[in-house]
């Protein structure tokens, strides 16, 4: 008789630990899920942003057209890739488009008159801020990613996670390795 008792508490216990398991997977995978959103949004904004800025400076940037061209390419290839959901894709698309980005800053801030636009002035600010808050965010969704990752491969959890088909997340990662290097910044000229 004492051996059933045991038995039963050990299969009560055995079973309210896969159920704290499956939950604590669960919130995990929703905040990683909710920390994705939190990307999505400041992309969209940024992609939002992007034809207000090149319309503002293309009247003043006629030997910056390749430029302006490349960035309207990169945000268009950036919204396929995010409207595929292939993390991959996305984030290829986020590092070529924010580089372009920030070589399109530089180069306005090479002509004075539209530098002093107000309008100009102010998207630019808006661009800056939203790249800063997407950086956020990629820095949050990867730290849900990382607690959901290593919650869901740690022994004995692995085991539980596999059968319910919790599946790994991918970090949002730079696909460019250029954009891992020291910026060469030449203060001659």
């Amino acid at each position: 008789m004492i051996i059933l008792y045991i038995v039963i508490a050990v299969i009560v216990l055995l079973l309210l630990w896969v159920i704290a398991l499956y939950n604590g997977l669960i919130k995990l995978k929703n905040r990683t899920t909710e920390a994705w959103s939190d990307i999505d949004v400041q992309l969209k904004r940024r992609y939002d942003l992007i034809p207000n800025l090149i319309a503002s400076v293309k009247g003043y940037m006629q030997h910056e057209r390749g430029l302006l061209e490349e960035v309207t390419k990169l945000r268009s290839q950036a919204m396929t890739a995010e409207a595929s959901g292939d993390l991959g894709a996305i984030s290829q698309a986020e590092s070529m488009l924010g580089g372009m980005l920030s070589k399109l800053q530089i180069a306005v801030e090479a002509y004075p008159d539209l530098k002093a636009n107000t309008n100009v002035a102010q998207l630019m600010d808006e661009l800056s801020d939203t790249e800063n808050k997407i950086q956020a965010s990629r820095r949050f969704y990867n730290g849900m990613v990382r607690d959901f990752n290593i919650k869901m491969e740690t022994f004995p959890n692995n085991l539980i996670a596999g059968m319910l088909n919790f599946k790994k997340y991918d970090f949002f990662e730079i696909e460019n390795a250029e954009e891992r290097e020291n910026v060469k910044v030449d203060l001659s000229s």
